[in-house]
């Protein structure tokens, strides 16, 4: 007996380390790719190991082979009538459970890497929201910080003119991300509508409320995130309330886990974006950093100017040498690194949840995990933004809208519900306490069984 699980082990591990390379030789570069693929599937061998028939049919190599990648080109002219060409991209991943569904991200750092990292990670991510949706992502290298809205307008125009050809509100339902807001989503909405000459809400969510949107999808991944790590913290009998709370960025994810953090009895002490953070050791005021950015689009620098115990610093690694005892990364990806994370250790921090996507490298979970801090992973921690996605899509398909309360409350139970699926899956397959393992395999295995039972496709 002690052989055979010996050699089902050994078979485990030689599938995933096989597929890994493959990933590797057949993606050449791109290293955010290789990273997602290599967290997750590493995490999954003992779910080969007890169920072989996973081998068998292969359905690890056709996870990470996207069903679809488009790149396409989108010219767009500037207010001096400029000609500029970016790039854009969807990656349609898998359909298995439910249409694609994932954000647009707008951004100079977007590439096929950047998406298909993303896409994969979504994967995994909508399964465990327990929502019959699929996993996609895109997005374009186009930068909208500097434009006006009419630039912004035109160019969202003719990204959406041919990304138009490939969505659907039962095919695949793009969201916003970075870069991505109320505004561009608007501009994208109107002409898609214009293209196919119908009003499809369900097409795109992220909506303004005036036109098939959500009550609560702005403040969604903000509010899940500190669902989630507030179900971490009373495993352990911690709490938000006197806690202090680093938030890195200072969008819509940032915004609303310093509101709720807040409302919870936290004291949020600093916050950032892409220049620098601000520091306030008597607590960062959600409705000013909210109207900097949500309404004037201004930097966070200014912040000091209205709140004189604030400080600013160029840069944005230092925030994570400011002790806390919760620290939600909820910028972009990879920005605590391993240098970072023994810093925050060191500092006395308690609990990570990670509010952007893949936030932490892998390194630094490994220093998180050997130094027993609590640790929300992002498939599991940021998955309230595409939960109330999926229902703001079935809102759109009962022509009903649900009251902000009602929707709050759905997303409460769904990210409570992820904790508890995620740490089930950690105890069940040897790796208690594990909320990466745990997520990655509760998310695995609803999506395995359904390509399972669709045969090879």
């Amino acid at each position: 007996m002690l052989q055979t699980e010996t050699n089902r082990a050994s078979a485990a591990q030689a599938y995933v380390a096989e597929v890994f390379e493959t990933v590797k030789r057949r993606n050449p570069g791109e290293t955010e790719f290789h990273q997602a693929v290599k967290e997750i599937v590493d995490s999954l061998v003992p779910v080969f190991e007890k169920h072989p028939v996973y081998m068998e049919q292969g359905i690890l190599e056709r996870l990470v082979e996207p069903e679809r990648l488009i790149h396409f080109r989108v010219p767009w002219t500037d207010d001096k009538g400029k000609v500029h060409v970016n790039r854009g991209f969807r990656v349609q991943f898998n359909s298995s459970i439910g249409p694609y569904k994932g954000g647009l991200r707008f951004h100079p750092s977007v590439n096929a890497s950047i998406v298909k990292f993303l896409g994969f990670e979504q994967i995994l991510k909508n399964s465990l929201t327990g929502q019959p949706i699929g996993g996609g992502k895109g997005g374009s290298d186009f930068d909208p910080k500097g434009k006006s809205d009419a630039e912004v307008m035109r160019f969202c125009q003719s990204f959406m003119t041919e990304l138009g050809k490939y969505i659907g509100s039962d095919l695949d339902v793009p969201a916003g991300d970075i870069g991505v807001g109320g505004r561009e989503i608007g501009y994208m909405f109107g002409q898609y509508k214009r293209i196919a000459g119908g009003n499809e809400a369900g097409v795109l969510t992220g909506k303004g409320i005036g036109y098939g949107g959500s009550l609560a999808r702005t403040e969604a991944t903000g509010y899940g995130c500190i669902y989630f790590v507030n179900e971490m913290l009373k495993s352990k009998g911690l709490s938000f309330d006197g806690s202090k709370v680093v938030v890195s960025g200072s969008g819509n994810v940032s915004i609303y886990a310093i509101q709720k953090a807040t409302q919870l009895g936290a004291t949020v002490v600093a916050c950032s974006d892409s220049n620098g953070y601000i520091y306030d050791p008597t607590g960062i005021k959600f409705e000013t950093v909210q109207r900097l950015k949500e309404v004037e689009r201004k930097r966070i620098s200014e912040y000091v100017n209205e709140h004189p115990t604030a400080t600013y610093f160029e840069g944005c690694s230092g925030i994570w040498t400011i002790p806390c005892e919760i620290a939600l990364p909820c910028a972009t990806q990879n920005e605590i690194d391993a240098d970072s994370a023994r810093k925050l250790v060191a500092n006395g921090v308690q609990a990570i949840g990670e509010g952007a996507n893949m936030p932490s490298t892998l390194e630094a979970i490994d220093i998180f995990h050997a130094n027993d801090v609590l640790f929300g992973p992002a498939k599991a921690a940021n998955a309230g933004g595409v939960a109330v996605s999926a229902l703001e899509m079935a809102q759109n398909s009962m022509r009903y809208a649900w009251s902000f309360h009602e929707v709050d409350d759905k997303l409460h139970a769904i990210m409570k519900n992820i904790y508890t699926s995620s740490v089930k899956a950690a105890d069940e397959y040897g790796h208690p306490g594990n909320l990466v393992i745990g997520a990655n395999i509760a998310g695995f295995l609803k999506v395995a069984n359904a390509m399972l039972a669709h045969g090879i496709v």
